[in-house]
């Protein structure tokens, strides 16, 4: 089946190409087409057009059967995507032949598009070939214009070949080097014919024509040019016309754009200012940023208000680095300005950590993968950059995961692990072995996606805007285990990591591919597999830690849902950690000066072909180490100019390449560079004045260059014309060294204009425009004439000075004052600003608005009157100009008294020109002067009152005005003066004066610091009229270094009072400083010293570190503690009461702590505590005084916690009555207690007693009634604060405790009647024989009770030797004649109706010669 279909393709094939090479005769050589059966198959755009060529066809005559066959086979391949047999050899043939049919009409219609493009290119270059005679597309037209206008005459020609112009003036031919200079520009650009003519008068009012002649014809056009002049005030800037004329100009750049730096995530705005509003054709202002078009953003702010545009960053980022242009459209094109925007690194975390990396941006997005880069930083914080930290997180989180664990090395970085179809971003974080930067700006969001999957699908338009889309998985068939993946390579190779790539099977089939990664060591044929737990889904793979040095190969192998597939071919051998060397530095590296705070740096770029990723520029001062960073986004050119240097500083810069390794080796240091402004042609004078005229001369003036080229101005040269002739003539042939000239031989009553450049060390200079007009006529008014060269110096925030030079012509008189008369800029309203004249030709202008622009002019007087004024200043804004320097009054080291000024710049060339009252130099006699780089001094000589007065200073040849004054007062001198003997006749600087310390030891330190003195320095200590010398008692010190004077005395005692001077001497330097040491200042030192001496003796031995104090504890104690030291053994330690030894205390030998323990605080427990240790080394004692207030504020502290002890009060019935009650740790009676019954104060009375024990607080009421119910409380207070406890007697609680009482009282009532043996028997009784026993003890009850006698348990009957005898509560019992047998046990018992008693005796009764038991112990 394959077999035949094969061959039948393949003559299907041949003959169609036989009928396309018949029928075509392109040459254009055809891609040969293969089947699927063959090695390779269609391309997948010749399958997706072939598919759809039955819609995108011509439409033949059978269209509409032909659609719906396609139609129908469509649906039929939507419905069934897998054909088999002859439905796929069917679908293949009609592929086939639409692939032919396609290519043949794409020929045709190539061929024919080509042939017609051909034909008009054969057609433009015959016509443009062939002459044709001068024709104007577009005519001159008419103008009118006012007199000092400009105008420009325009038309357009067409000719060929490019005719001759000549333009005609009333029939006169134009020569523009004829014609004052600048008077007339002839331009033919493109075809389009221009006159331009500057500074119109009456006479340039003609008709003007052009002239157009080539071999095959001429043309003319003619206009005519009409210049008006206005009556009315001087200037005629009034007029209406010219207001018009002006707000039809369009809008210049007011100031050129200067470099702005700003610091990381700090904002910045970038402002462009105006001269004037912008016209509508204007408004669409334009940004750039290194040559990219910028748009307003979140952190973007483009705007135009008030004649700025300004670009405003509200958080900047390294990346907001660069060269930014503001362009401003124009009727001729376009005007731009560029600048350069610093964004200097944020502030370190940690000191000495790098910058942050930059230009963080994802490459080679797959669906689980990416590639990162980014650029390194230029600061590296002073130590090398170990590596970098990459964190990612989902966008719009803030949830920063880290990509690495350890630093990278290179600024490239693949990222593993993603997720399919998220959106991500990142940033980067450099680290060094100080700290880690500040995290990078983060990447813009990328999301992964299939990067694969646009190259499987073609999508076909048709149909007026529907689609069709053709996947190839659809072409491909239905297969199950996958084929292998092929080319199989290492796309980076990096010390880091190894990134692999290579290409899905082809067919890939319809199911989701993985792969499994394997490797092994070259020439070993033992494979490991990589990502065994983690399958990668797309065709890149990145391998980290691979055993650098040893080279691998690598093999890939598909995987799907049915199967894993064979592995691929093996990669070429990789070796793994080849380090990526960085880039060589630039060489050649060149400094030029620029301006006076920039410097223009050239180098040469890198060879054999290295394309870093920029550069970074570094600069540092001279005379110092560290390099300054300058710029923090690389830069790709090899030319940079480095702004914001210190003028007249001395730099060498030096320049890094950047690539992905990073930075490298600095290139070889600049030669040193001093920033002062490059030395240039100055540009041209300007402001020409008449100052003088006679009948054949003028004395013309003018004002300098306002650019002088960074050099001294050698002269001028001048030109002269008189509009009655066409040629210039030089006045002068050397350059003229002033700006005033008398121009001669001049002719009377003719009209003259000059012109002048200037001329320096660089070359001459630019010619200025022509002067007004001025007419050769002798002056002979009475009025003297103008004044001249007024210009403005010291300008401050509100004040300047002004200087003019007097008139030359004087007129009827002497020149006898001055008025000056003042304007704001853009006003024409003068002030006069001094109601009296001045006589001298300065004068210091006070009172101004700071940030106004002014303009200024002078008028002179004499006798006959006021004369014209002067040409106005050049404007000047009062406002103090940063760098600002004023002069500095002071005195050296060698004691005269200068003036010193340091100029912000200043150029080779330049000089400082010192005046005294602006009358000229100072008498040189008087005065001398130095200078040294941009300073200058001016020493007085010999100062005295004849060098007061006002010292100002000027600094020539610079562009802009450096100059200041002071004025050197009386007051001022007299202190200088002083300041100047101190110096010539110096004293030793006393820092600190006698200071007297008492050491531990009991010794007295005397002592003195001055300034530092050198070694050379003397010292003579004199006490009360006597020199002291050092000695072990008396120690003299003296430290030269610190300027340290002190004496130490070891034993101070009453031969220590008196008086102590130290005289000092250091060269020229000396002085003296004298303490007085007695009466009360002595004995209160030698008190202080007593008493350490005793306390440094007393610490020889044992000795207290911790006073004596008390502290009270929960359980109400009183404990008294103290600590001691230094103990031994032997150490003894005693308490004090009153004097007196007390015992009980408790001593820690080990510790040194003492405790005396006092259980109940009491009245008598007052008085004064001693603690005593002592040994034979000496003894210490501490006391503490428990009197008066300290007494009572422990006793306040004791009722506290016992109030805070105090328990809820409880109710206890008694046989009185009802008590209530609480308990305490201790009471005592600077407790006050207070109880209360229903919130009424009790006060105790016949039924209600309260009262307190030592452990309780009671209330007692006595016999209670029904009234007694209540609440009652019980308010403790201490002194400070109170207590209140409370418990409710009413209710069943009143009940029980009344019924108990009851109870308790009759108990009590019968324990009270009850029978009892009081008192009388004795425990044991002893008697002879023979001898009479008497016992008697007392009885009581109520009633009286029955009385019983037992005599061992058995009642006695009293007869014979035994009576009983009953006296009231007495009974006697008597025993007459005892014998052995009354020895026994006897008891009385007593008896009546609320109960009984026993009393016992025992009787033993001993013979006669006997010792009776118990008194043979005795």
């Amino acid at each position: 089946m394959g077999t035949r279909t094969f061959f039948h393709h393949r003559e299907e094939e041949q003959k169609e190409e036989r009928q396309q090479s018949l029928q075509m005769t392109s040459t254009t050589r055809k891609k040969k087409f293969k089947t699927s059966e063959e090695e390779e198959t269609f391309s997948l755009s010749e399958l997706s057009i072939a598919a759809a060529l039955a819609l995108t066809s011509e439409i033949p005559q059978d269209y509409k059967i032909r659609r719906e066959a396609a139609i129908l086979e469509l649906e039929q391949r939507g419905q069934k995507r897998v054909r088999f047999g002859n439905d796929m050899e069917k679908l293949e043939k009609e592929v086939i032949r639409n692939c032919r049919l396609l290519r043949v009409r794409a020929d045709r219609k190539a061929l024919r598009r080509k042939a017609v493009e051909k034909a008009c290119m054969e057609k433009e270059y015959i016509e443009l070939r062939s002459g044709r005679p001068p024709m104007f597309w577009i005519p001159l037209r008419v103008h009118a214009v006012w007199e000092r206008m400009e105008v420009k005459l325009a038309c357009t020609v067409l000719a060929s070949p490019p005719p001759r112009v000549t333009w005609y003036k009333n029939g006169v031919r134009i020569d523009p080097r004829l014609a004052p200079a600048g008077k007339y520009k002839i331009k033919n650009k493109f075809g389009m014919l221009t006159l331009h003519i500057s500074r119109c008068s009456m006479e340039d009012s003609a008709e003007y024509s052009v002239e157009v002649k080539n071999q095959y014809g001429e043309a003319y056009s003619f206009a005519t040019v009409l210049v008006r002049k206005y009556y009315g005030k001087e200037s005629g800037f009034d007029s209406e016309i010219y207001r018009r004329s002006l707000m039809a100009r369009e809008a210049d750049f007011a100031f050129p754009l200067k470099p702005l730096f700003s610091r990381e995530k700090e904002p910045f705005t970038l402002s462009c200012y105006f001269s004037s509003d912008l016209l509508e054709h204007q408004r669409d202002i334009t940004w750039f940023r290194d040559g990219k078009l910028l748009q307003n953003s979140e952190r973007r702010e483009l705007k135009y208000q008030d004649q700025e545009a300004s670009l405003t960053v509200s958080c900047a980022y390294k990346e907001d680095e660069g060269f930014y242009t503001i362009r401003v459209p124009s009727l001729d094109g376009y005007k731009e300005q560029t600048t350069y925007v610093f964004v200097r690194d944020a502030a370190a975390e940690t000191a000495g950590a790098p910058g942050s990396p930059l230009n963080v941006k994802c490459h080679d997005v797959n669906k689980d993968c990416l590639i990162l880069s980014w650029v390194a930083p230029s600061d590296n914080g002073g130590s090398p950059i170990l590596g970098y930290y990459i964190e990612r997180c989902v966008a719009g989180s803030q949830d920063w995961v880290p990509c690495n664990d350890k630093p990278v090395k290179t600024c490239r970085y693949p990222v593993l692990g993603l997720a399919e179809g998220q959106t991500y971003q990142f940033r980067v974080k450099a680290v060094n072995k100080k700290g880690i930067s500040h995290p990078s700006k983060t990447s813009d969001p990328v999301t992964t996606y299939d990067a694969s999957k646009d190259k499987r699908v073609t999508v076909i338009p048709y149909d007026e805007g529907r689609t069709i889309e053709i996947f190839k998985d659809d072409l491909e068939g239905h297969i199950k285990i996958p084929l292998p993946p092929t080319n199989v390579h290492a796309s980076e190779v990096r010390e880091d990591y190894v990134a692999l790539a290579w290409d899905e099977p082809d067919p890939r089939g319809r199911e989701p591919l993985n792969y499994y990664v394997e490797k092994s060591i070259a020439g070993s044929n033992s494979w490991q597999m990589v990502n065994l737990d983690m399958p990668v889904n797309s065709p890149r793979f990145a391998l980290f830690d691979l055993v650098k040095g040893k080279s691998y190969c690598f093999r890939v192998r598909s995987v799907n849902k049915y199967g894993i597939s064979e592995p691929s071919l093996p990669s070429e051998p990789v070796t793994a950690g080849a380090k990526l060397a960085t880039l060589p530095p630039p060489s050649q590296v060149l400094a030029f000066r620029d301006t006076k705070t920039s410097v223009v740096l050239q180098w040469d770029k890198l060879k054999d072909g290295l394309e870093p990723l920029g550069y970074y520029i570094y600069c540092r001062e001279t005379g110092t180490e560290e390099w300054q960073t300058v710029n923090n986004k690389p830069v790709t050119c090899n030319e940079f100019t480095v702004p914001g240097l210190q003028p007249g500083k001395e730099y060498v810069f030096c320049v890094k390449s950047v690539s992905e390794a990073g930075l490298s080796e600095s290139s070889p240091e600049t030669d040193p560079i001093v920033v002062r402004q490059a030395i240039a042609c100055p540009s041209a004078p300007h402001g020409f004045v008449l100052l003088n005229c006679g009948k054949a001369d003028m004395t013309i003036g003018w004002k300098p260059p306002k650019r002088k080229g960074g050099t001294k101005i050698l002269g001028y040269f001048i030109d002269q014309h008189d509009v009655s002739e066409l040629d210039w003539h030089e006045v002068n042939i050397q350059p003229i060294p002033q700006r005033v000239y008398t121009v001669s031989n001049l002719e009377e009553g003719h009209l003259y204009e000059f012109r002048a450049c200037a001329v320096n060390m660089a070359g001459v200079g630019e010619v200025s425009e022509p002067s007004d007009l001025f007419r050769c006529e002798e002056w002979t008014m009475p009025e003297p004439g103008p004044p001249y060269d007024v210009k403005c110096t010291e300008v401050r925030d509100t004040s300047l000075k002004l200087h003019w030079e007097a008139p030359l012509y004087i007129g009827a008189g002497p020149v006898t004052g001055y008025y000056v008369d003042m304007c704001e800029e853009g006003s024409e309203e003068w002030k006069q600003i001094n109601k009296q004249s001045i006589a001298t030709t300065h004068m210091k202008v006070s009172d101004l608005e700071t940030g106004k622009c002014y303009i200024f002019r002078v008028r002179a007087l004499n006798k006959a009157g006021i004369g014209p004024p002067s040409l106005p200043s050049d404007p000047v804004v009062a406002k103090t100009k940063p760098g600002t320097n004023d002069i500095e009054l002071g005195v050296d080291e060698e004691g005269f008294i200068y003036m010193a000024f340091e100029a912000p710049e200043k150029n080779d060339c330049s000089e400082f020109i010192w005046s005294k009252d602006y009358e000229g130099p100072p008498d040189a006699d008087r005065v001398q002067t130095e200078e040294k780089g941009n300073k200058s001094k001016l020493i007085l000589k010999d100062p005295s009152e004849k060098d007061l007065g006002i010292y100002s200073v000027e600094v020539t040849d610079v562009d802009d005005d450096i100059s200041a004054s002071c004025t050197l007062t009386k007051e001022d001198l007299d202190k200088l003066l002083k300041r100047s003997h101190e110096i010539r006749n110096p004293l030793i600087k006393l820092i600190s004066g006698w200071n007297i310390d008492v050491l531990e030891k009991g010794e007295v330190r005397l002592w003195l610091e001055v300034e530092k003195l050198s070694p050379n320095a003397e010292l003579h200590l004199i006490f009360n009229d006597k020199e002291l010398t050092s000695t072990p008692t008396h120690k003299i010190n003296f430290v030269k270094g610190k300027g340290l004077v002190e004496l130490i005395i070891q034993n101070f005692c009453d031969d220590d009072k008196g008086m102590y001077t130290a005289q000092l001497q250091d060269g020229k330097a000396k002085n003296q400083f004298t303490l007085v040491l007695v009466d009360e200042c002595f004995a209160k030192v030698a008190a202080e010293a007593d008493a350490k001496r005793r306390e440094w003796k007393k610490k020889q031995g044992p000795h207290f570190i911790e006073n004596l104090k008390w502290k009270v504890t929960e359980n109400c104690e009183v404990l008294l503690t103290c600590k001691a030291t230094n103990l031994r053994k032997d150490t003894s330690f005693q308490w004090f009461f009153n004097k007196k030894a007390r015992a009980g205390d408790v001593f820690d030998p080990q510790t040194g702590i003492g405790t005396l323990r006092i259980k109940k605080m009491t009245k008598a427990d007052e008085g004064q505590y001693k603690a005593l240790v002592s040994d034979d080394r000496g003894e210490d004692y501490t006391q503490l005084d428990l009197t008066k207030g300290a007494f009572e504020d422990l006793l306040k502290e004791l009722c506290r916690i016992s109030a805070l002890s105090a328990t809820p009060l409880k109710i206890q019935p008694t046989e009185e009555g009802i008590k209530i009650y609480t308990d305490v740790k201790y009471y005592t009676d600077y407790m006050k207690t207070t109880w209360y019954h229903k919130e009424k104060q009790l006060e105790s009375r016949d039924r209600l007693k309260a009262g307190s024990t030592m452990n309780q607080i009671w209330l007692h009421i006595l016999n209670p009634t029904d009234a007694d119910k209540g609440k009652y409380t019980l308010e403790l207070f201490d002194g400070n604060n109170s207590r209140k406890l409370s418990t409710d007697l009413s209710g069943q609680a009143f009940e029980d405790a009344l019924a108990e009482h009851r109870r308790l009282k009759e108990a009590a009532v019968a324990e009270k009647c009850r029978a009892r043996v009081v008192q009388g028997l004795p425990d044991v009784a002893t008697i002879m024989e023979d001898k009479t026993l008497c016992l008697t003890c007392c009885v009581s009850g109520d009633p009286y009770p029955e009385i019983t006698w037992f005599k061992n348990e058995k009642v006695i009957v009293f007869k014979d030797r035994y009576k009983m005898d009953v006296k009231g509560t007495v009974v006697t019992i008597t025993i007459e004649k005892v014998c052995n047998e009354d020895t026994g046990k006897y008891s009385i018992y007593v008896k009546n109706k609320y109960g009984s008693e026993t009393g016992q005796v025992t009787i033993s009764v001993y013979k006669h010669g006997e010792i009776p038991t118990g008194m043979e112990e005795e």
